[in-house]
């Protein structure tokens, strides 16, 4: 499902990041140029400590206009719908799982903390984003709301010159 990650993806995932990147495992999705969008990271960094984001956005375009998002308050509103929704609320507990399970399969650890503040709050929307990227449509709500708001300013080319 996932690509192996070849030496020019390390490079520019670098170069996206601005340091080398950290327990990375696969590429889980591309920018229509084909640079990397989101990776997916291992459970624990190389030195053992636990890292609970498994899949990452980096793609600096994507990266950016999720912030502009996240500047607006939009993850407050998100939050606030999880008290009066019960089925957005089933849904996002069911993508906290998901992410669970996906996680544990490569190494268990012991604890319920996913991320992007599953299944409580909303936290960042940077991970529901990837979340969704990685994992398709209808696995987490506010990764598929979060699509559905950058769709107007998707990036349709090469988006790779945007690189910090």
């Amino acid at each position: 499902m996932f690509e192996p990650v070849t030496e020019a993806d390390r490079e520019t995932i670098a170069q996206q990041l601005g340091r080398p990147p950290r327990a990375l495992r696969a590429i889980a999705a591309r920018c229509p140029s084909g640079h990397p969008a989101v990776v997916q990271t291992s459970p624990r960094l190389e030195n053992g400590t636990p890292f609970p984001t498994l899949y990452y956005l980096t793609c600096p375009r994507l990266a950016s206009l999720v912030g502009r998002l996240e500047a607006s308050g939009l993850m407050k509103e998100m939050t606030d719908r999880l008290a009066v929704d019960d089925e957005l609320a089933a849904a996002y507990q069911r993508a906290h799982e998901s992410y669970l399970a996906q996680r544990d399969a490569i190494e268990p650890l012991g604890h319920q903390v996913t991320a992007g503040g599953m299944p409580g709050r909303v936290k960042c929307l940077h991970v529901h984003l990837a979340h969704t990227l990685a994992c398709g449509p209808g696995v987490n709500p506010f990764g598929d709301e979060t699509v559905e708001l950058l769709r107007p300013d998707w990036p349709s080319g090469d988006c790779a010159p945007v690189i910090p």
